[in-house]
């Protein structure tokens, strides 16, 4: 259904594809994957006909229909969470408000009214609308949010709803960039299950491995040195495999071949001025004139190991709230919360988004006052919060190296270059001044920051947030040695079934602890079977 043939694209002088290749099949469910900045969102660019190639062709069946989910949501205008998700046209839009405007009179017999459900019966309305709220509720929205203007909403909860749009319109090739960013665990759950009965072709970007492996059929990467798009078959764990053996080949073919050239050099280095050996002489400077030379293959980029300094040692009870009562407004969040942390623990916070999560967590950093109840911290307890919005620790005269290196006096330059370069920060980036960082910079470099001196209590509110998978990667080593106790929230599945002992599932101001992970969990509570899930 879409073929890459001879793919050639430079951008800002740099060219991304040489000559590159790729075929994706009806119903196949592919990964893109490469390091940031390789190409995959000006690929998907091109498949779209958003940006054109400088030499190749991009074929698509002229009978599919594509839909692409953007990172960003635009402006939704005046549409309802509904009809966004109905992905409606104007026309729809126009038919849906009259019938409600009469429903709500309860004037039925209107002639407007039976000629606005004609219309809409002959738009398939009926059969598209039950399908939508089946989709808006397993991704998280309640049937009281349905009929609220979309402007209402974050830009997550917006992005949920063009989601829902795609799914419910079922394009013969789904194109998703990052489709798991603005989701909570359960709702990633759901769009799993979802997309596991999809009929269509995917084609995603992604950074989270669980959702690939669970997913995906083939992996094709991005090669920036080779300039190519390499396809290898299986979930993302076999293309990891996949491509090691293939490091492993190549780099064998290129020893091979050098050991041939020397021995050819050697024979003529050494029977150059022999009149006898002549011909032969001649006849290897020829061979090696001919010879395609083999580049030596880089080894693939993989996760950073550092021995982090440990935290002191904390005492048995890192912290303890008892009774505690929080409120926004008129809306209750927890009400006598009794909680304890204890040295050592590991401890995911999970629930749908709005239970209060990311409240919890503050309150455990003690960065919003309680309403009632008391916070006791323990006498040896040194408390750390990382959030990806909070930048305000840095110091903007700072270089990024600089920062670091003053965080941890004992860290050495080129420990502090490797850390950061494992972060997403490479070459002339570590000379930057703190205060021209984008957000996103200045979360990581609080993230090494935190790593490099750690407290023996480290709260996390989405730490994965603005990583590559090798960064994640990266992070999982650093957290699995830590000997302090942790408790973060995550929407990335590796991450937190790598990391967490203990689970505390937050929902309506009701939190259960489970005494086990993320698969623990989900046993437990009943999550890992398909209820719920609707079929594509």
């Amino acid at each position: 259904m879409l073929s890459i043939h001879k793919l050639t694209k430079t951008l800002g002088g740099r060219t991304l594809f040489r000559g590159a290749e790729m075929t994706i099949n009806w119903g196949e469910r592919v990964a893109l994957v490469g390091p940031n900045g390789a190409g995959k969102s000006t690929l998907f660019r091109m498949i779209l006909g958003e940006d054109s190639q400088d030499e190749g062709t991009i074929e698509r069946d002229e009978y599919a229909i594509t839909g692409y989910l953007e990172q960003e949501a635009g402006d939704p205008g005046d549409e309802t969470i509904l009809e966004i998700a109905i992905g409606i046209t104007p026309e729809m839009v126009n038919i849906l408000r009259t019938m409600r405007e009469h429903e709500a009179k309860g004037d039925h017999g209107h002639p407007d009214y039976a000629a606005a459900q004609d219309q809409f019966t002959h738009l398939n309305g009926y059969q598209l609308e039950p399908k939508a709220k089946k989709i808006l509720a397993g991704l998280g929205y309640k049937e009281t949010d349905f009929h609220k203007p979309a402007r209402e909403y974050s830009g997550g909860w917006i992005m949920r709803a063009y989601l829902a749009r795609l799914l419910v319109m079922e394009p013969d090739l789904l194109m998703l960039d990052e489709p798991t960013n603005h989701l909570d665990l359960l709702s990633l759950l759901w769009l799993q299950r979802y997309l596991r009965n999809y009929s269509g072709a995917i084609l995603m970007i992604s950074h989270d491995r669980d959702f690939m492996d669970e997913l995906v059929e083939s992996v094709v990467e991005i090669d920036p040195d080779a300039q190519k798009l390499i396809t290898y078959t299986g979930n993302y764990g076999s293309y990891l495999e996949q491509r090691e053996q293939r490091y492993e080949q190549q780099l064998q073919a290129y020893r091979n071949q050098q050991k041939e050239i020397e021995a050819t050099q050697e024979f003529i280095d050494r029977f150059r001025q022999v009149t006898s050996k002549a011909a032969q002489v001649q006849s290897r400077v020829k061979q090696l004139e001919k010879l395609e030379r083999i580049e030596k293959p880089r080894a693939p980029r993989k996760p950073f190991k550092f021995a982090f300094p440990q935290p002191q040692r904390s005492n048995q009870k890192v912290m303890e709230l008892t009774k505690v009562s929080q409120a926004y407004g008129e809306k209750q969040i927890y009400k006598d919360l009794d909680l304890t942390l204890e040295r050592g623990e590991k401890i995911v916070l999970v629930g749908p988004n709005g239970a209060g999560k990311s409240t919890l967590i503050k309150i455990l950093a003690g960065v919003l006052p309680i309403n009632g109840g008391k916070r006791e911290v323990g006498y040896a307890t040194k408390l750390g919060y990382y959030s990806q919005h909070r930048s305000e620790s840095l110091n903007e005269d700072n270089t990024v190296l600089e920062e670091v290196m003053a965080s941890c006096p004992t860290l050495r330059e080129d420990e502090a270059r490797s850390i950061l370069g494992s972060f997403l920060f490479r070459r002339t980036d570590v000379e930057k001044r703190c205060g021209v960082l984008s957000g996103g910079e200045k979360s990581r470099l609080n993230l090494v920051k935190f790593l490099t001196d750690p407290p023996n209590l480290l709260l996390m509110d989405e730490p994965t947030t603005h990583l590559d998978i090798l960064s994640i990667d990266s992070l999982v080593n650093a957290l699995k040695s830590y000997e302090g106790t942790l408790v973060f929230i995550s929407h990335d599945v590796h991450f937190i079934r790598t990391l967490a002992e203990t689970t505390l599932h937050i929902n309506n101001g009701t939190v259960t602890r489970y005494a086990g992970g993320y698969d623990y969990f989900l046993e437990k509570s009943g999550l890992n079977d398909d209820r719920g899930a609707v079929t594509a």
